[in-house]
């Protein structure tokens, strides 16, 4: 009786010891690392809530802010959009249907630091596709949208978005046909247009699988981290850095990893305030089938 009260711990005892080495100290070992001076080579020196102070009072972290808030605000709906636009277009029992779910789901398999690369082939002011193929429509003065503070920011938005979009596709997917078809076969006896279906009937029975893409979608848009490095490195003059990016700036670049702690412990208030907000209001809009 004993031991059937104890197995159940000695096989959970990796998992457990797992998550403590590699998890939970981490964070803790960070934490108290944000109330240290610390450069790596010498020794930490304890400074209290300084890092934090310097934080409060630098324009750039305020500026590295409002781009992380930017980039999630355009980020989130306009991947949900286009992931919800390709999960209906391929939910349909056609032939030849799966090469065209795998050929939308193919960017997101595709390596980030590869497909930075190409776009910033693409986009390049003087010889990318994109700009030779506006010179022929007659646009003369191309914007450098990688070296453009005004659109810097967001180019990396939509490069993003068509990154991610086929994997947000593969969960609308997956919500989208367990939707029971008798549904649909009251809203046609009804005579509801393909319109009024999507409005009434799969919108509504789809906000569970919404509001897990909506957290999913958030907390990507306030990690990313690598297609900025790719793309932009954070430039011009910070337009396009966000706060992980900016955290690994300072961290392995300046090594100024006290400062790079407290600023990813402001992310992590960040993500956890805003996922506990949305886990407060979708009673108001999330619905189910029962």
């Amino acid at each position: 009786m004993k031991y059937g009260r104890v197995a159940p711990w000695i096989f959970l005892l990796p998992t457990i010891v797992g998550l403590g080495l590699f998890r939970v100290g981490p964070i803790i070992a960070a934490f108290l690392v944000s109330f240290t001076r610390w450069n790596v080579i010498s020794a930490p020196r304890w400074l209290g809530l300084a890092n934090y102070s310097e934080l409060i009072n630098s324009e750039v972290f305020w500026r590295v802010l409002k781009n992380t808030a930017v980039f999630s605000l355009t980020y989130v709906p306009g991947v949900m959009i286009c992931g919800l636009f390709l999960a209906v277009l391929v939910n349909n029992k056609l032939r030849g249907i799966t090469f065209f779910r795998g050929l939308y789901y193919l960017p997101v398999i595709t390596s980030t630091v590869a497909i930075g690369v190409v776009w910033s082939w693409i986009l390049s002011p003087r010889f990318g596709i994109l700009t030779r193929f506006l010179h022929g429509l007659g646009v003369v003065n191309v914007p450098s949208f990688l070296g453009d503070s005004r659109y810097a920011l967001l180019t990396l938005v939509v490069v993003y978005v068509w990154k991610m979009a086929g994997y947000h596709m593969i969960l609308f997917l997956a919500g989208l046909q367990n939707i029971p078809a008798v549904y649909y076969e009251a809203a046609k006896i009804d005579g509801a247009t393909p319109w009024q279906q999507l409005r009434y009937v799969t919108l509504p029975l789809l906000s569970t699988t919404t509001f897990f893409i909506m957290i999913i979608a958030l907390i990507q848009s306030l990690q990313t981290f690598d297609l900025t490095f790719a793309m932009t490195e954070g430039g011009p003059n910070n337009a396009s850095a966000t706060l992980s990016f900016f955290t690994y700036v300072n961290a392995f670049v300046h090594f100024r990893m006290g400062y790079a702690a407290s600023m990813s412990f402001v992310l992590f208030l960040i993500v956890g305030t805003l996922t506990l907000v949305n886990f407060w209001a979708r009673k108001y809009w999330v619905s189910t089938l029962d």
